[in-house]
């Protein structure tokens, strides 16, 4: 799936060069280390560790309109034949009156893999077996061995295969992914376009990279060549070890433009060696228990902090084990296990790579300061919620009463006619957003009528005119916005909404 490529474009004399005519007098220029002459011996040894893997998959009829016709001949995904009898065969394909009924058939995708245990263990992609019939592993002197599948983790893309072979193995060494420093030089092999073990050269070109693929996005970003078919081969370091599985590329073309994506080695590790150790075969994660948001400016802001930073808690589960650990809606959590916790999506990643029952000190922002909690980490449940379905609204009473106008926000304490026009629990709290004026700070924030204020400046609600004397007390203290923690069919998010200084 993955393509990449990488051309050297200046020498390294010529960059050293440059660097002394604007290096100033008295400075030192970073330590570096030099590009390799060759990367010939390195690649000598890596490669036997290196397989390609290829699948089949019993395609049924209407599956089978998305790809080739019967009598077109099969070529791996990627490549440059497939594109050619494509554009051969449209006009020869398509629903005929009088052609057969198509029958299930056999489809063949290719990927790369590496070994990690000279037993049989071998690292690849999920999506390259997912939905196999048969999974076949050729090694480099071409040997080919059936391969079991032992265990998935469709969440950060990681499978693990087993092979039986009398042939020794010889298996790739795991590294440290977060050693691994952006302009480091970088290896990937893999098997692009089933043309076989292939070695390409290039840069770390960015680390912490979130592509939307899964929950726990960490990716590596490198312009080392890589495209179809390298998908679950490993990134390697100078040193020979992996610190990368290569499994997406960014590509509007579908070709190479240099921009390619890794899972870092910590997280596949860790998750491979539970795919491997544990009974079930599968990965049991960490889970705390709260649902978190973003620290933007106006809430950093808000809450005192000097800068952006860590995970803001909307809400903390009953009984879960933030709650048991002292965790309150409010707190913004700063460090998880010794951990800086950089931004909100750090957090999950680190909860997810915790062991079970582990007790983490937790350090929490509440009420301006730092506080330290000791917290035991639960079991994640990985089954999916359900929303509950919505409430048809009814009409609108005409009681309006509470206005807040620098907010732009109509605001009424919670009567039995807004429960039922807005489809309130009966036990809510707070008091509900009427109305919102168009253009203004609440309706720039996203705020609805409907939407329920259950704290301000982290205090709780009880009638409309304290949001209003809350949102005073912020402007006589000079802020520039108001924390309010805002619950709507019963997801609760914090707001920080500017304060109107004029």
């Amino acid at each position: 799936m993955p393509l990449f490529s990488l051309r050297l474009r200046h020498s390294a004399v010529a960059a050293i060069a440059a660097l002394l005519l604007v290096l100033p007098v008295g400075s030192s220029p970073a330590a570096a280390r030099p590009a390799p002459d060759s990367f010939a011996d390195l690649a000598d040894k890596l490669l036997p560790a290196v397989v390609n893997i290829s699948t089949t998959q019993t395609l049924k009829p209407e599956k089978q309109k998305e790809r080739a016709t019967p009598g077109r001949p099969q070529f791996p995904p990627g490549s440059p034949f497939e594109e050619f009898f494509k554009d051969f065969f449209k006009d020869h394909d398509g629903s005929q009156s009088g052609r057969p009924e198509a029958k299930p058939r056999k489809a063949t995708s290719l990927g790369s893999g590496f070994v990690i245990d000279q037993t049989g263990y071998i690292v690849t992609n999920n999506h390259v077996i997912a939905d196999a019939d048969e999974i076949t592993v050729k090694l480099q002197d071409d040997t080919e061995i059936k391969a079991e599948l032992v265990g998935r983790d469709t969440k950060t893309d990681v499978a693990i295969l087993k092979v039986k072979t009398t042939k020794p193995l010889i298996a790739a060494k795991w590294g440290d992914s977060d050693k691994a420093r952006v302009g480091d030089w970088v290896l990937a092999i893999g098997n692009p376009f089933g043309l076989g073990g292939s070695v390409t050269a290039g840069i770390l070109s960015a680390r912490q990279r979130d592509i939307n693929s899964g929950p726990y996005d960490d990716f590596l970003q490198t312009d080392a060549s890589i495209n179809r078919g390298n998908s679950g081969g490993p990134m390697f370091n100078m040193d020979g070890e992996v610190i990368g599985i290569n499994t997406a590329i960014y590509s509007p073309s579908g070709g190479s433009i240099g921009i390619g994506f890794a899972i870092p080695s910590n997280l596949a590790k860790n998750v491979a060696a539970e795919l491997i150790h544990e009974p079930d075969h599968t990965v049991h994660r960490g889970w705390l228990g709260v649902r978190i948001q973003a620290v933007t400016d106006e809430i950093a802001e808000s809450l005192g902090l000097d800068k952006p930073k860590g995970a803001l808690v909307a809400s903390v589960n009953d009984n879960g084990p933030a709650q048991t650990g002292g965790v309150q809606a409010g707190d913004v959590i700063l460090t998880f296990d010794g951990k800086p916790v950089t931004d909100m999506k750090h957090l999950p990643r680190l909860v997810a790579e915790t062991p079970v029952d582990k007790t983490v000190p937790v350090t929490v922002w509440r009420k301006r300061k730092e506080n330290a909690l000791q917290v035991k980490v639960g079991k994640l449940d990985e089954t999916e919620q359900v929303a509950a379905k919505e409430t048809p609204k009814k009409a609108a009473p005409k009681d309006t009463t509470g206005t807040v106008t620098t907010l732009g926000l109509t605001l009424s304490n919670i009567t039995p006619e807004f429960k039922e026009k807005f489809s309130l629990a009966d036990d809510s709290k707070g008091v509900v957003v009427v109305d919102v004026v168009k253009d203004s700070p609440a309706a720039e924030k996203g705020l609805k009528a409907g939407d329920v204020i259950i704290e301000a400046a982290q205090e709780e609600i009880k009638s409309a005119t304290q949001v209003a004397g809350k949102i005073d007390d912020a402007k006589k203290a000079g802020r520039k916005s108001i924390l309010l923690l805002v619950e709507r069919q019963g997801d609760l998010r914090f707001i920080a909404l500017r304060l109107d200084q004029s």
